[in-house]
């Protein structure tokens, strides 16, 4: 792949991670496919699916065969989100490469001023995501999400930006040649530097559908997002055991101080003593928790399995694969 990565002669390659979009695909095929044609540029679509369940392959299948701009890629199982758009980033080879995700709530129209924005010598254009069509829950929590990431995190990573984007060849290279397997792919992008700049749009709703993220899948992308790119969860547990550890301290000593000078009162204290035992055993079960995730990711990178396993390709040469 390496070698192949220098032969690029398309102007773009956007790639579409695919999960359960047989709904949603056609249309944003259309739309992609009528933005993309007015630039007078080359490109083609990489659709990754991602273990889908519905009809997406048959649907996109039969789109391919009438546009051999589209490339498939179907994967032998659901692999997750970030593993769909690194595989399509593996395969791309265009000189630009956009992302956008399937349901289109991120507007394909956006992406040629992207572009645009790119060819001025950004090697990163990305979206901001300014106004979202989803629940006062969800949008509360995604705006949680990255103030703590913020905090948390050692790179800088842009607030509300998610994977829409265009980055270039050299961007697209660098987080291809990453290796780890717990991708959080915005920040492995904000991470590779180079001029990076943002654009403000307002998401659409949900074409059709129901969204393929799960809390369970947000949870951990927000893990990764976290522990991927900062040691700050082990600094700020160390820092706390240490204030603690001093109070304690001056608790002890203020307790032998009284018991030697006779001021000892007969009190149990029992709920007194409850209580903090088992707000330390919760802190000590926190750190374990935070450990343990940075060890898992450990655990991960040593067993070095691949990220995803291809089981059918359409429109893609051998040399390609």
């Amino acid at each position: 792949m390496a070698g192949r990565a220098e032969l690029h002669t398309l102007d773009l390659s956007v790639v579409i991670p695919v999960y359960n979009s047989s709904a949603v695909f056609p249309e944003l095929h259309r739309r992609l496919s009528s933005s993309l044609s007015e630039l007078g540029l080359s490109y083609e679509i990489l659709a990754v699916l991602d273990g889908c369940r519905d009809d997406s392959f048959r649907i996109i299948n039969d789109i391919a065969h009438h546009d051999a701009r589209l490339k498939v890629l179907e994967f032998s199982r659901n692999f997750g989100h970030q593993a769909a758009v690194t595989a399509g980033l593996q395969f791309a080879s265009g000189k630009y490469v956009a992302i956008i995700d399937d349901d289109l709530e991120d507007p394909p129209e956006l992406i040629p001023v992207f572009l645009s924005k790119a060819m001025q010598g950004f090697d990163v254009v990305y979206g901001i995501r300014r106004k979202r069509q989803r629940s006062l829950f969800h949008q509360l929590m995604y705006k949680l999400f990255y103030r703590i990431s913020g905090l948390l995190s050692d790179t800088e990573i842009p607030n509300d930006a998610g994977d829409f984007c265009v980055m270039s060849r050299r961007v697209r290279n660098i987080l291809v040649s990453m290796p780890e397997n717990n991708r959080y792919l915005r920040g492995m992008r904000a991470w590779a530097g180079f001029r990076q700049t943002g654009i403000e749009y307002d998401r659409e709703e949900r074409f059709a559908g129901e969204p393929g993220y799960s809390i369970r899948k947000y949870i951990q992308l927000a893990c990764n997002g976290i522990f991927s790119f900062s040691y700050k969860p082990l600094k700020y547990v160390t820092f706390f055991g240490l204030i603690i550890a001093m109070i304690s301290f001056e608790e002890a000593g203020r307790i032998i101080i009284q018991k030697l000078s006779g001021h000892m009162r007969d009190v149990p204290g029992w709920t007194y003593l409850s209580v903090w035992l088992l707000f330390l055993s919760g802190i000590q079960l926190i750190a374990m928790g935070i450990i343990g995730e940075y060890i898992a990711r450990i655990y991960d990178e040593v067993k070095q399995r691949p990220k995803y396993v291809i089981a059918t390709t359409v429109n893609i040469d051998a040399q390609d694969s």
